[in-house]
């Protein structure tokens, strides 16, 4: 066996004081981490050996695993391969092992549909017991990896060592050494379904943004915790000085007291308490509900996260996940950059607002905003700032899923608005309600009801749909129907999409042997979208793989066709959004097609940021569809190139109108 074909899998297990809910990267960083256990198993070799770091090792007896670790040419392997990079880097005193290097099993698992925990996708394959991970795991982490409380019991320790449980410290090294012999189960039952040369070189991107992170504002993140505190405490005194009750805030205690004032509530939930407070109530009722209110806001939390994600050098890292959800797409880490509150207010008073958060004028913000909580909300993105002598560039498809599905679909007037730089909302209020539309202009008031339907029937939505897309309760309820049917009227071929979509999936699970019943072709493009059904290696079970244009494939696994109240239905084995379960859940043409669209829209901004980060930009983080990167001010020409390339059509994606929304800003900020 050659040297490059080589795999090496790695488990470790760790010590910190830090949080790991706060990533690897700060867990790591911090001053207490400490390497406990290395289990490495070389795929040349009969066992699994292991360093025991804590109890002390002969380095010479390990020498092969610690020249491979920085050897380009040896493949290493682990389940969520980011810990095991950063934490080796640690324990090694290097600033990080190249990603290029590694492989990642957890990924790898994503990307066939299954879980992304060890103990999961071994359940979800029907692992045997001796592949599988041990379930005795929990408890020993939490005895060894985690500091413990001081007891009579322990003699005060704050912390459990192997001399203190000699036993224990056995099972945890068969629990180290179990996890390698999972990890290699799971990639041999994957084997062949690989991530191919584009999406691997797409993982170590991500790995390198995660590496480097994003600056923050910790002095800003500092004043508005400290403002929040002290305006917490003075609010609660309030309400005691108002209601003479001990504890305000303790629901019993506070019905009490409104029931003394003539108001009666079984509940003190949000929901109940906004309710209460849109009638009419006497004024301290009022004033001390406002703040309840006010203090179940959760505003400063993100502030907060950051003073504890941050590293030493104030960068946020590890905050994107890839292959996030099963159609490819990023999810957001513990500061979670999809969630951020946009801002509502024009940048005049956006600047002004950010100056005075930043030197801790806060009477001066109150004297202008009403609601604190909220204008501390909105202030959050502004505490991400771009490195030392740069500004960041903010860049991102306009429009995206809008513009796939008329793509995919082939509907031609909806390519047009795009082709001719129109609005995808007013166009389409235009067409239900057969009159003109025009943003400020001529029905423009019909545009909100134009974004409603697009938003909410693109991916088979109807009436339901609607409703909750219909946030400001500007359509009537009974209209709804009227717009669901129009739209789709005006749409067949988006219709037509959703059709084809659930027939290629069914004729592609029931083995079709036909490739055009399991072959969507592209309208007027040549590019086409393949169903196939894919077995695992020496299994019975199987995934159904959609192939995109760019050739990557979203994956359902262990899909099965069953007949329902309107004919033939799909399911597939997944987590329950609800019960957070591996269970069976259903799916039908619509939902197929919003896979596909967001899909698509992911390969584009993968296309686009490999692009951009081949000419030297650096991303520090992206949302949803939005890129945000780290650019030296002196590259002048920077923002041209940016907003041009994201325009440029891709290969794979011939006729898809793309156009680049892009500014620049001080700080992270909603243009």
């Amino acid at each position: 066996m050659t040297t490059s074909s080589i795999e090496l899998s790695i488990d470790v297990e760790t010590y910190s004081e830090a949080d790991i809910k706060l990533g690897a990267y700060r867990y790591a960083a911090d001053p207490t981490f400490e390497m406990l256990l290395i289990a490495y198993h070389f795929s040349d070799e009969d066992c699994v050996r292991q360093i025991d770091v804590a109890m002390g090792y002969e380095a010479d007896d390990h020498q092969r695993f610690l020249d491979a670790l920085q050897n380009p040419k040896v493949k290493k392997t682990a389940f969520n391969a980011n810990f095991e990079r950063t934490t080796l880097a640690r324990w090694l005193g290097v600033e990080s092992l190249d990603p290029d290097e590694w492989r990642c099993t957890m990924i790898l698992a994503a990307q066939m549909g299954l879980p992304m925990s060890l103990a999961g996708v071994g359940e979800a394959l029907g692992l045997p017991e001796d592949s599988a991970k041990l379930k005795t795991g929990k408890a020993l982490i939490q005895y060894f990896c985690k500091p413990c409380n001081a007891t009579k019991a322990n003699g005060g320790r704050l912390r459990n060592l192997p001399m203190h449980d000699e036993a224990k410290w056995q099972l945890f090294k068969e629990y180290n050494l179990q996890d390698v012999v999972a990890e290699e189960a799971i990639r041999e039952r994957l084997r062949g379904f690989e991530p191919g040369k584009t999406e691997q070189s797409l993982w170590s991107l991500d790995q390198r943004i995660n590496d480097r992170g994003v600056l923050l504002d910790i002095d800003m993140a500092h004043k508005v915790v400290d403002y929040s505190e002290a305006r917490k405490q003075a609010l609660a005194e309030m309400a005691k000085d108002i209601t003479g009750l001990e504890n305000p805030n303790s629901p019993t205690q506070l019905r009490g007291w409104l029931t003394e004032q003539g108001v009666i509530t079984d509940s003190l939930a949000k929901g109940a308490v906004e309710d209460l407070l849109s009638g009419d109530l006497p004024e301290d009722v009022r004033t001390v509900l406002g703040i309840r209110a006010d203090l179940s806001k959760t505003s400063i939390n993100k502030y907060q996260t950051m003073l504890d994600i941050a590293c030493p050098d104030g960068r946020a890292r590890g905050i994107m996940q890839f292959y996030g959800g099963h159609t490819g797409r990023w999810a957001g880490r513990v500061l979670q950059p999809q969630n951020l509150t946009k801002n509502h207010m024009d940048d005049d008073l956006l600047d002004l607002e950010h100056g005075l958060i930043k030197t801790g004028e806060f009477e001066a913000l109150e004297a202008i905003e009403d609601d604190m909580s909220d204008i501390l909300s909105q202030m959050v993105r502004t505490a991400f700032i771009p490195s030392e002598g740069c500004h960041f560039i903010v860049t991102d498809f306009s429009a995206i899923e809008a513009r796939v599905i008329a793509w995919v679909a082939g509907e031609q007037w909806r390519l047009d608005v795009f082709e001719n730089g129109g609005d995808i909302y007013c166009e389409s209020a235009s067409r239900i309600y057969h009159k003109p539309v025009v943003k400020h202009g001529i029905n423009g008031e019909l545009r909100q009801r134009g974004k409603v339907a697009e938003l909410a029937l693109g991916y088979q939505g109807g009436v339901g749909a609607m409703k909750s897309m219909d946030t400001r309760h500007e359509i009537p309820e009974d209209e709804m129907q009227g717009i669901v049917d129009q739209w789709r009227k005006e749409s067949p071929n988006v219709v037509n999409l959703w059709r084809t979509v659930q027939k290629c999936a069914i004729a592609a699970v029931k083995g079709s042997t036909s490739v055009e019943d399991r072959t969507y072709r592209i309208p007027g493009t040549g590019e086409k979208i393949r169903f196939k059904l894919e077995f695992l290696p020496k299994s019975t079970q199987r995934v159904l793989s959609i192939y995109l244009p760019s050739k990557r494939a979203i994956r359902l696994f262990e899909p099965r066709v069953s007949e329902g109240e309107y004919g033939e239905k799909l399911s597939y084995m997944n987590i329950g959004q609800v019960s957070r379960k591996w269970q069976e859940v259903d799916t039908y043409g619509g939902k197929l097609t919003e896979n596909i669209v967001q899909g698509i829209a992911r390969d584009c901004l993968a296309v686009k940021m490999t692009e951009l980060d081949e000419l030297g930009y650096k991303t520090v983080f992206h949302v949803h569809d939005e890129m945000v990167l780290d650019v030296i001010r002196k590259d002048e020409g920077a923002f041209k190139l940016i907003d041009r390339i994201m325009a440029e059509p891709i290969s794979w994606a011939r006729g898809l109108p793309l156009k680049g929304g892009t500014y620049e800003c001080d700080f992270y900020r909603k243009d």
